[in-house]
């Protein structure tokens, strides 16, 4: 009986392991902040897009949306893929992808408001359907939210394995005065994504790649 129960025990354990083994791919969701003056940013977004097109490999999901004025939407998901395992139509996937953002970057119009809220949530949402077992979810934005009237935004995240970065936090006019200000709403960011369960990263030299790196 002892035996008996000592296989089970480790089939267990190796289907476990087969399990956690068995999806490798990672999910990439990168949110761009396409309000006011922030839309003259994108240009240096579009390196670090450059950069996970030559990272992302076969199996890895890549998408990259705007944050508009209501971004609990897939009509704001710019581009999104899949990635093929045979390399030629992998490479076709990647610069389809490319030109589908240099698209939108050249004729984006700037959004009046910014909810940076439901994009989040459109992220999880995207990367949870990839069923990818790394999920990344990168915030393009000075992270000032502003919502249209009647908007509703109070929720708890469910960020449970998720990472999450916020890229070129651009220091507003009001932070110059009060420094205090623009630490404060990091702070608060970092407050939802960690009481979600999420890992909270800031990375604002954008040339340091290996600072955006995924593991």
């Amino acid at each position: 009986m002892k035996r008996i129960l000592w296989s089970i025990f480790l089939t267990l354990v190796l289907v476990s392991c087969s399990s956690e083994q068995a999806n490798p791919y990672r999910g990439v969701y990168l949110l761009l902040d396409t309000s006011g003056t922030y839309t003259e940013e994108l240009k240096k977004a579009q390196q670090i897009i450059n950069y996970y097109l030559g990272t992302l490999t076969a199996g890895d999901s890549f998408a990259v949306a705007r944050i508009d004025s209501g971004s609990f939407s897939e009509k704001d998901i710019i581009a999104k893929v899949t990635f093929d395992g045979r390399p030629s139509q992998m490479n076709a996937q990647k610069r389809e992808f490319a030109n589908a953002v240099n698209n939108f970057v050249e004729s984006v119009e700037s959004a009046q408001y910014t909810d940076i809220s439901g994009g989040l949530l459109q992220a999880v949402e995207f990367l949870n359907e990839t069923g990818a077992g790394q999920k990344y979810i990168l915030v393009y934005s000075d992270l000032r939210e502003e919502l249209p009237d009647g908007y509703k935004r109070d929720f708890d995240y469910d960020l449970e394995g998720f990472n999450v970065f916020a890229l070129n936090v651009t220091k507003l006019r009001e932070d110059n005065v009060d420094p205090t200000i623009y630490l404060n709403r990091l702070g608060d960011w970092q407050h939802k994504v960690e009481s979600g369960g999420g890992v909270w990263h800031v990375v604002n030299d954008l040339d340091r790649t290996e600072a955006l790196a995924l593991n």
